[in-house]
C-alpha cells in the first residue's frame, strides 16, 4: 500500500499517484497562472477525465542546458487550480534556470542525482527521495552539483486568472 511505502522505495509511477492526493493542497498554490510547456496542456473537460499516462508515450524536450523535460499535463482542473506537472533531467553542473520566484506553489520530487536547492539564499543539500517544496512568491533555484545527470519531478499548482 502506497501509504505504507518509504520514499526510497517509490517509482515513478507511485510519484505520480501522490500528485493526486497533492491537488487536495492546492489552496495553497499562489494568484497567477503557472509558467508551462505546451505539450502536455489539456483543457477541463480533459482534466476532469481520469487517466493513465504512460512515461514511455511521454513527448521529450531538449532543453539548452542539455538537459530534457517530459512534460506530463498542464491546465486548469474542474475545481479551479491551474496545475503544471514534468519531469527533468538536469546535466552536471548546469541549473535549470537563475534564481527565480513565481506565484504557483511548487514540489519537486528527486529521483536521482545531487543537487543543491537555494531557499531564499539558504542553499541545501538534497538527492533522491527528498522533496523540495518551494512556497509561492519566495525565490528558489535549483543547481546540480553532482557529476552526473540529476532527474526530478515537478508538480505546479496555482489559482487560474482569467487569460
Amino acid at each position: 500500500m502506497m501509504g505504507e511505502m518509504q520514499m526510497e522505495e517509490m517509482d515513478r509511477r507511485g510519484l505520480f499517484a501522490a500528485f493526486s492526493a497533492l491537488t487536495a493542497m492546492a489552496a495553497a498554490g499562489g494568484a497567477a497562472q503557472a509558467q508551462t510547456p505546451k505539450q502536455g496542456r489539456l483543457t477541463t473537460k480533459q482534466l476532469s477525465q481520469s487517466r493513465v499516462i504512460r512515461f514511455k508515450d511521454l513527448p521529450v524536450v531538449k532543453l539548452d542546458n542539455g538537459g530534457t523535460q517530459r512534460p506530463v499535463m498542464s491546465g486548469t482542473l474542474p475545481t479551479g487550480e491551474f496545475i503544471e506537472v514534468h519531469e527533468t533531467v538536469l546535466p552536471a553542473g548546469e541549473t535549470p534556470h537563475p534564481p527565480h520566484k513565481h506565484p504557483n506553489s511548487e514540489w519537486l520530487f528527486i529521483q536521482s542525482g545531487k543537487l543543491e536547492y537555494n531557499d531564499n539564499g539558504k542553499i541545501i543539500a538534497v538527492g533522491p527521495g527528498d522533496i523540495v517544496f518551494s512556497a509561492s512568491n519566495v525565490s528558489h533555484g535549483l543547481n546540480n552539483i553532482g557529476t552526473a545527470d540529476a532527474t526530478y519531478i515537478v508538480f505546479s499548482v496555482s489559482k487560474q486568472l482569467p487569460e
